[in-house]
């Protein structure tokens, strides 16, 4: 496992990192040992760096974590979890709430700090707030010890300019921007790394689409864009490669992200993932999927309110 510095952080996070949401039967239902049991195949693989949300599975995502990381070694991981999203509408990102929001996940994962708290998909709600009134909460809190740093996550990328041109920020989660499909979040790299902040992305598979079981019916994207994929996803298994595999191999190969986030409550489907990382890129069939998505390349979907995007 390879592991890079996570912006002015510190900590040095593994490329490859675990998130949580499965746990909480985010896309479908899930055995709660299973889930455990993946976890600690994980971290027996060298990947030290787990993000999770009230919001996945209404706080079962957190609870099940909670579980699995008792009993193991507090320095043998960095633990992110969020606030101000707690359903699929309900967003509240008022001080009073996020407060409360980050002692109910201290106790459900059973630790006394979190590493990384992160405003959990912002452009859902006024920016101004998030700048004038939630950050400076959860700069109280780290003051407390409670939390280590502070971060925002979002799929428009407009978000994280505005914010980082008003606040102090230590870490993005940027999701569905690094992929085959969509790397638009490099263009917004070198702003990152001026003011040393920290990069993670999330969903190198763009929520199902770059899969074999292909994306869910709720998936937001475009007809268009999901013809692409399924396309590039038909070539693939035509050469006997899994799309999943180049997808994750592609998007762990920008040196500039600290860290990709993937998902699953399988322990096998953990083991393949890190596999994946120590097979060499077949550059050609890269190159082949890239022209089947060049269509659609960097297109995406609206998220939050209008201004926002």
């Amino acid at each position: 496992m390879e592991y890079r510095q996570l912006g002015k952080t510190g900590l040095k996070v593994s490329t490859l990192s675990y998130g949580a949401s499965s746990l909480g039967g985010v896309f479908h239902e899930i055995d709660e040992q299973e889930g455990i049991k993946t976890v600690h195949a994980a971290l027996d693989l060298g990947i030290n760096f787990i993000d999770v949300s009230p919001y996945y599975g209404l706080t079962k995502a957190e609870t099940v974590l909670g579980k699995a990381l008792k009993g193991i070694s507090r320095d043998r991981y960095y633990l992110a979890t969020k606030v101000g999203r707690y359903g699929g509408d309900q967003f509240d990102f008022s001080a009073k709430r996020v407060t409360a929001s980050v002692d109910e996940s201290l106790a459900r994962l059973g630790v006394d700090t979190i590493d990384l708290i992160q405003c959990h998909d912002i452009e859902f709600g006024s920016l101004d707030q998030i700048v004038e009134e939630t950050l400076p909460a959860l700069r109280q809190i780290q003051a407390q010890g409670k939390v280590r740093f502070v971060g925002i996550t979002g799929l428009p990328l407009k978000v994280f300019e505005w914010v980082l041109d008003r606040a102090e920020i230590d870490t993005i989660l940027s999701y569905c921007r690094y992929s085959l499909n969509d790397t638009s979040l490099a263009e917004l790299i070198p702003a990152l790394q001026a003011k040393q902040v920290g990069i993670i992305s999330a969903s190198p598979l763009s929520m199902g689409l770059l899969t074999e079981r292909g994306a869910p019916a709720w998936h937001p994207a475009p007809a268009e864009i999901k013809e692409a994929c399924a396309q590039a996803t038909a070539y693939c298994r035509s050469q006997g490669v899994d799309i999943a595999q180049l997808a994750i191999q592609f998007s762990l190969s920008n040196p500039d992200i600290a860290t990709t986030l993937v998902s699953t409550a399988n322990p096998r489907n953990i083991a393949k993932n890190v596999e994946w990382l120590e097979t060499p890129l077949d550059q050609s069939l890269l190159t082949q999927v890239q022209t089947i998505l060049a269509p659609i390349k960097n297109q995406t979907w609206p998220s939050g309110r209008p201004e926002n995007n």
